[in-house]
């Protein structure tokens, strides 16, 4: 159950100003008319009230703009909830090779020929999907070619992610990727945060790499204290792309496809690989990572501060308005 906000002042300096609410009940001489025979007039209660209620609404008035001045609100804070999810972070290839159109199995006879798509288009449609049915993830999102850009932190902002992914969509980038530096980048996004639930990196690239000894012990150190799963989803380019999914694990090649993904399996964190070479498949393996990370997942809200000075000028407006209605039925003179 959420605790109450507590109530702050951005300048509470200004509540020093507090006391001059009372002034209004200061009689001044010019509050009085003079008359030789005030004792032989009659009481009049309506005067009196209207009096009371015109100095009343004054004190209010100076008060609520010595409170408006203050900038009162309830702070923010952070509320731990508990939801069922993943902390996700998607490592997208953005080399030129993902703007080549995706490999589709060819129609049937009987079937109208297909659309073509690039491989960066069908990714990103699968991901935005995911974004839709699992806003409540926690994602980072990080592209990588030659270098390694991370675009969002870990962040429960589904917006900003998806306007991070549709940014691919423009320019091209160069052909070379850096797998290792793309890794330990997403690594890295997890560091300094409270384990709260299940932790995936999903890598979606159409290419493999060669990884020096000295990368493959940081990545296999960070996946194994940091307790992150890995998938990778490998786009395959053409009928001679390798099948990493039939693939045994002793598997002697010089592919570079291969040669990762014979790595990955022996890091010691749960891995697994799809294989992607049309938008059914692409989905497909998305399904499957989502059913995988449904777990009971722990998470900190923030809640914005809400600021309540507007709400304290505008009252005292009013208070004002009242104040200047009620004075202009006071006799201050007599004719």
């Amino acid at each position: 159950m959420a605790q109450p906000l507590p109530m702050d002042f951005l300048t509470p300096l200004c509540l020093l100003l507090l006391p001059l609410a009372v002034l209004p009940w200061f009689r001044q001489h010019s509050d009085s008319v003079d008359f030789s025979f005030n004792p032989l007039l009659p009481d009049d209660p309506q005067a009196r009230g209207l009096d009371i209620l015109w100095r009343t609404l004054a004190s209010i008035a100076i008060a609520l703009l010595v409170l408006g001045l203050a900038q009162p609100g309830l702070s923010s804070q952070q509320l731990e909830r508990i939801g069922r999810g993943a902390e996700i972070s998607i490592l997208l290839d953005r080399s030129a090779s993902m703007d080549a159109n995706i490999r589709r199995k060819l129609p049937e006879a009987w079937e109208a020929a297909r659309p073509s798509q690039t491989k960066s288009e069908v990714v990103r449609a699968a991901l935005l999907d995911l974004l839709a049915k699992r806003p409540d993830n926690r994602y980072a999102l990080t592209l990588f070619n030659v270098v390694a850009s991370r675009v969002s932190p870990f962040t429960d902002d589904v917006e900003l992610v998806r306007a991070g992914l549709q940014a691919t969509a423009i320019g091209r980038g160069p052909s070379e990727t850096n797998m290792g530096l793309a890794m330990l980048t997403a690594i890295e996004s997890f560091q300094g945060r409270s384990y709260t639930g299940s932790r995936a990196i999903l890598l979606v690239s159409d290419g493999g790499a060669r990884l020096d000894s000295e990368i493959q012990e940081k990545i296999r150190k960070g996946l194994n204290e940091l307790r992150i799963s890995l998938y990778f989803i490998y786009i395959q380019s053409s009928p001679n792309s390798p099948d990493l999914e039939r693939l045994g694990l002793q598997s002697d090649s010089t592919v570079e496809e291969v040669e990762l993904h014979v790595f990955f399996s022996g890091l010691g964190v749960e891995y697994q690989v799809f294989q992607a070479n049309d938008p059914e498949s692409m989905a497909n393996a998305i399904a499957q990572i989502d059913a995988r990370q449904n777990l009971p997942l722990s998470y900190r809200e923030t809640i914005p501060r809400i600021d309540y000075q507007r709400h304290c000028f505008v009252a005292a407006l009013l208070a004002c308005l009242l104040v200047t209605l009620i004075g202009a039925t006071r006799m201050e003179h007599w004719a």
